[in-house]
């Protein structure tokens, strides 16, 4: 990979993409780069992609193989931990019931496993409670904690929830109810009534991990827990062996990526880590869900967050709330089999109720939506609210801005929204609802949810647009698309994903390498599947490029794909592995497009 000049601080020329986009060069201190490639005998191309991120010769041999060892902080330096690990061994030793309270997503479903079997594998038999989307709505209920108090529950712990469930929280205390809350969303000056609350975004919490999910925060909870049994005796009777905490980390990868927080320090060793144990094929229900999936190779950051986390995310949307948490959960393979096939037409049938809510969205937003509002906002009744986070990611691809899908529903209305660097929907999300607009809300600046009742739309819209503008200070948000480099089609091979491997795995914080292939021509476009273009690539000095982009068919990139004839482009887009049939090529992941000036 070699960098080309800029020209007029525009990458290859591109000011305006195929889609819009203007083209930039990820910027880079080529001094820094000698260094890594001095000092951690990297190439060039990783050295650049490394030094891109933010990573120097000092950072690197951590951030190349990252560890546990070197990563983990003491789980006491979460503020209130020492309290949770102290209110559940207590309820330990007296034989209390205990409850998880989980969140019907990936990260809840994984927390809520991961707090199961920990439980059960030092002899405890914890219950689990997942709220019904639609019935219940997002996190703790006054109803549901009251009617575990009844049932006979003495603890309960709310994961991934429960940080601004002031209302809920105080009536399970007036119930005789203790509450440990383990959430990692944007909390309040203030804090709920609990035993705990464990949250690294506290803003009394110096810990310093702050980016981590939910399940990650559950796997803390759960080293101090195990210290805390292991100083209180637990494991001197020989009956109970201490686990290996180690085993669990496959569910905590899985949550992470799919929570789509940062992939950095902590993180990337959990899922570094976490990939390998999953390898392992131990967990009968990981294992069950590859199978469904059609998983055939080697399982990446890529397969947890696109196959894998969708259709444990199925029955929280539009099937069960709790199958994805007994899938994690069991170790009967023959219960594994059978609830990851019931997720996968889960999953199915979500992809349909999508792509119809997609479509009405789209239209509301290329017909309703004022060019000059930096939020993307569309209403309908009718829409499935187990789809709408998926589409209003969708749309914050498609338009380059922060986009909230809301679903009315008998004078409610419940919404979901997902942003773009540079814009904290969360906060957003918090000032509304201090500000009076709404029934309920959180979330995190990449993703937030909120209830609102429809009568208050229009002013909790008019709000969200004038936030969004503040944190924009006046900044227009500019599609833009960052790149590595420029390569020639002859670079794309398997030899450079073996070079890019190490600075895996990829996802929110450390993105995919992200390329340009520069002055090739389309051939052989057509469009495969449900509204994929597969195009085979030609570069003017030799080599041949297999590529495809996904779901673009009716879409200005792959309409140019499609009619390119002859015409010199340059296509930007990541390199993947091409393994099927056995094969060991290379294909580019088509991104955007540009034709050649």
């Amino acid at each position: 990979m070699g960098s080309v000049p800029l020209e007029d601080n525009v990458f290859l020329g591109v000011a305006r993409s195929v889609l819009g986009r203007r083209w930039d060069l990820r910027t880079v201190d080529e001094t820094e780069v000698a260094a890594l490639v001095r000092d951690t005998h990297t190439s060039y191309a990783v050295a650049r992609v490394l030094a891109a991120r933010g990573v120097d010769a000092s950072m690197a041999p951590t951030f190349l193989r990252p560890t546990l060892k070197a990563s983990m902080p003491d789980p006491s330096t979460l503020t209130d931990m020492d309290r949770a690990a102290a209110r559940l061994v207590a309820a330990m030793q007296a034989g209390e019931k205990i409850t998880i309270f989980g969140d019907y997503d990936v990260d809840g479903a994984t927390s809520s496993a991961l707090l199961k079997r920990f439980f059960r594998a030092v002899g405890v038999e914890a219950g689990i409670y997942i709220p019904d989307r639609r019935a219940e709505g997002y996190g703790p209920n006054a109803p549901a904690l009251c009617r575990l108090q009844a049932e006979g529950t003495k603890v309960v712990i709310t994961v991934d929830c429960g940080i601004v469930a002031f209302d809920a929280l105080k009536a399970a205390q007036e119930a005789g109810l203790d509450v440990v809350v383990v959430d990692h969303h944007k909390a309040e000056p203030v804090m709920p009534v609990a035993a705990a609350v464990v949250n690294p975004n506290r803003l009394d919490d110096s810990s310093g991990q702050g980016h981590l999910a939910a399940v990650g925060v559950a796997f803390l909870l759960v080293v101090a827990v195990n210290r805390a049994l292991r100083n209180a005796g637990w494991y001197a009777d020989k009956s109970v062996t201490e686990p290996d905490l180690r085993e669990w980390l496959d569910l905590v990868a899985l949550g992470t990526v799919c929570d789509v927080v940062p992939l950095k320090g902590l993180n990337r060793a959990f899922v570094t880590q976490g990939l390998q144990i999953l390898a392992q094929g131990g967990n009968a229900g990981l294992a069950a869900l590859g199978r469904v999936a059609r998983v055939d190779s080697r399982i990446t950051a890529f397969h947890l967050g696109y196959l894998l986390g969708p259709r444990v995310n199925a029955g929280g949307r539009v099937g069960q709330a709790d199958i994805g948490t007994r899938l994690l959960s069991t170790d009967d393979v023959d219960e594994a089999t059978a609830l990851a096939m019931k997720l996968d037409e889960f999953n199915a049938a979500r992809k349909e109720i999508e792509a119809a809510v997609l479509r009405e969205a789209i239209e509301q937003a290329e017909t309703s939506t004022n060019p000059d509002d930096p939020l993307v906002f569309v209403t309908g009744k009718d829409w499935h609210p187990g789809v709408i986070g998926i589409v209003a990611g969708r749309l914050k691809e498609r338009y380059d801005r922060p986009a909230c899908v809301v679903a009315l529903d008998g004078g409610m209305a419940k919404g979901s929204g997902r942003s773009v660097a540079g814009v904290d929907l969360g906060r957003a999300v918090l000032a509304a609802r201090d500000a009076g607009h709404l029934f309920a809300g959180g979330g995190h600046a990449m993703a937030a949810g909120f209830t609102v009742e429809e009568q208050n739309l229009p002013a909790f819209t008019t709000f969200m647009q004038d936030e969004v503008r503040r944190q924009l200070q006046g900044e227009a948000l500019a599609p833009q698309l960052s790149l590595d480099g420029a390569l020639a089609a002859s670079a794309v091979s398997p030899g450079l994903i073996a070079e890019l491997d190490c600075v895996a795995p990829f996802g929110a914080g450390n993105d995919e390498p992200r390329f340009a292939v520069v002055d090739v021509k389309v051939g052989k476009a057509d469009v495969v599947g449900t509204g994929h273009v597969r195009c085979f690539l030609s570069g003017r000095s030799g080599g041949h490029v297999k590529a495809i982009a996904f779901n673009c068919a009716d879409s200005e990139l792959g309409h140019a794909l499609l009619t390119a004839a002859g015409r010199r482009m340059h296509v930007a887009g990541t390199i993947r592995a091409d393994n099927w049939q056995g094969r060991q090529g290379a294909q580019l992941v088509i991104d955007d497009a540009a034709f050649a000036q």
